[in-house]
C-alpha cells in the first residue's frame, strides 16, 4: 500500500438504505450475494484498500473504483502481466467499476461528492491531511455524510508517523517481523508477499462489516482508521504478545518454531518435508512410524517443553531416520498415521495441489473471451456464494455507466443541480 498525496490524485444520504437497486444502469448486472445493495466508493489504490474492497465486491457490494488520470499505480507494475495488464493489478480489482476523476477539476470533484451521496462506505488511503482541500477529510465527511462508514488506511497513523510513506516493507522492518524472519545466524529477511498490506485489508473488511452492522441499530456512520504498523503488530500475535505480556524478545530461528518441536522442514532422502508436531500424541505417532518408538518415553523428548530444551539431541535422530525414504514416501506414510506434514511446493504446484484437493482455487472473472482467471474468494457460503461477474476493469471503463447511474439517482430525487453542493467553497 502507498498513501496518496493530493498531487498524486491531481490527477447526505446513504446508498443501500434508500436507493432502488433498479437505479443501477441496466447495462450492468444486478449484484447478488450477502452484501448486495451496499455501495462502496473506493478511492484507494495499490493493495490494502483494493484487496479489502475486492473481497466485499465478491460478496455482492457495488464497488466504484475511483482513479486519478494516471490510474492505479499497480497497473504499471510489470512483470508479470497478462495481455499487457499487470497481474498485480488483476489480483485485487475484479468485480469493480472504474471511473477516472481528477479531484482538482471542479466538475470531477462534484462527481466525487455525488458518489459519496450514493455510498454506504468510503475507502481511501490518502496521506494524512491530503483530502482536506477536497472536502473529503474526516471532519468534513462526518459533517456532510453522517451515515457513511469512512475508512482511512495509512502506513503509520496520523500522529508521529503521519509523514512516513506507507510501504509494506517499511512495516515489516519496524514491526519486528524481519527480526524474527531468516536464519538464526543470517540477516533479517522480508516476507515473499506484502503480507501486512493483505492483513490490513482483511482488518479493514472486518471493520466495515462491523460498522455497517452497528449502523443498522444507530443509523449513524463512523470513521475507521487503520494503519499497516498496527495491523502488523496484531498479526504478529504470539511474538508481540510474548513481549508485551512478559518481556520476552524473540529471535530468528530460521524455519524452527519458538515454542514447538519438531515443527518445520526436515530433509528426507531427496528433498525437504515439513513436519508439524503440535502435541505429545502426534510426536508418539511420528517416532513410532520412523522406527524410533522409544523416543516417546525418553524424558528428554516426552513433553513439548522437554523437546524444546533438547532440540540439538533430537534433531540428528530424526534426520537419520528420515534419510531412509523420499519426501513423498514419508508424506504418504505419515499422513496415514495422522502426523501433520507436507511437501514444500512452488506457487504453481500449490495451485495445482489445491485443485487436486477439490478446493477449486481458480475463478474466472467476467464472461467470454475477456474473462480473467483469478484466485477465488476464500470463503465458501452455503446459500449466498461469492460471484465473479466482472473482470478487473480498464481505466475509466465504466465512466458512462456510473455517470448514467448518478444522473438517474438525481432525477429520481428531483435534484438537477449535479449532485449537492458545488465544489466552490470546498477547503
Amino acid at each position: 500500500m502507498m498513501t496518496l498525496s493530493a498531487e498524486d490524485v491531481a490527477a447526505g444520504e446513504y446508498g443501500s438504505q434508500d436507493q432502488d437497486p433498479a437505479c443501477w444502469p441496466t447495462s450492468q448486472a444486478t449484484p447478488t450475494g450477502p452484501l448486495a445493495g451496499v455501495v462502496i466508493a473506493d478511492f484507494s489504490r495499490v493493495l490494502a484498500g483494493p484487496y479489502c474492497t475486492m473481497l466485499l465486491a465478491d460478496m455482492g457490494a457495488t464497488v466504484i473504483k475511483v482513479e486519478g488520470p494516471g490510474g492505479d499505480d499497480t497497473r504499471q507494475w510489470i512483470p508479470p502481466h497478462r495481455d499487457g495488464v499487470s497481474t498485480y493489478y488483476l489480483a485485487v480489482n475484479r468485480n469493480k467499476h472504474s471511473v477516472m476523476l481528477d479531484l482538482k477539476d471542479p466538475e470531477d470533484l462534484r462527481t466525487a461528492h455525488e458518489l459519496l451521496d450514493a455510498a454506504d462506505v468510503f475507502v481511501e488511503n490518502f496521506k494524512p491531511g491530503g483530502l482536506a482541500k477536497f472536502g473529503l477529510d474526516v471532519e468534513s465527511v462526518a459533517r456532510r455524510w453522517p451515515e457513511i462508514v469512512h475508512v482511512s488506511i495509512t502506513g503509520f497513523g496520523t500522529k508521529g508517523g503521519a509523514t512516513m510513506p506507507g510501504y509494506d516493507l517499511l512495516a515489516q522492518g519496524v514491526s519486528g517481523f524481519m527480526s524474527v524472519t531468516g536464519e538464526a545466524d543470517g540477516s533479517p529477511q522480508r516476507a515473499g508477499v506484502a503480507m501486512f498490506d493483505v492483513i490490513t485489508g482483511l482488518h479493514a473488511a472486518v471493520g466495515i462489516l462491523g460498522a455497517l452492522r452497528e449502523r443498522e441499530a444507530s443509523g449513524k456512520g463512523q470513521h475507521l482508521a487503520l494503519d499497516l504498523l498496527s495491523s502488523a503488530l496484531s498479526g504478529l500475535v504470539n511474538q508481540t504478545t510474548g513481549y508485551v505480556a512478559c518481556g520476552n524478545v524473540p529471535r530468528r530461528l530460521g524455519n524452527d518454531h519458538p515454542s514447538l518441536y519438531p515443527y518445520g522442514p526436515f530433509p528426507a532422502k531427496d528433498r525437504d518435508l515439513i513436519i508439524c508436531v503440535g502435541n505429545d500424541r502426534q510426536f508418539t505417532r511420528l517416532v513410532t512410524r520412523l522406527g524410533l518408538p522409544e523416543l516417546a518415553d525418553d524424558p528428554r523428548f516426552s513433553s513439548m517443553e522437554a523437546r524444546n530444551g533438547h532440540r540439538d539431541e533430537l534433531r540428528p535422530l530424526l534426520l537419520d531416520a528420515l534419510a531412509g525414504a523420499t519426501a513423498q514416501e514419508w508424506f504418504d506414510a505419515l499422513q496415514a498415521e495422522g502426523v501433520p506434514c507436507s511437501p514444500i511446493l512452488g506457487i504453481d504446484e500449490g495451485v495445482e495441489f489445491a485443485a487436486s484437493l477439490g478446493l477449486e482455487p481458480v475463478a474466472e472473472s467476467g464472461d467470454g473471451e475477456t474473462s480473467v482467471p483469478t484466485v477465488r474468494h476464500p470463503v465458501t457460503y452455503s446459500r449466498t456464494p461469492a460471484s465473479y461477474p466482472k473482470q478487473p476493469p480498464a481505466l475509466g471503463e465504466d465512466q458512462d455507466a456510473v455517470l448514467t447511474w448518478l444522473a438517474e439517482r438525481r432525477e429520481k430525487s428531483g435534484d438537477s443541480s449535479g449532485g449537492g453542493a458545488s465544489a466552490e467553497g470546498v477547503r
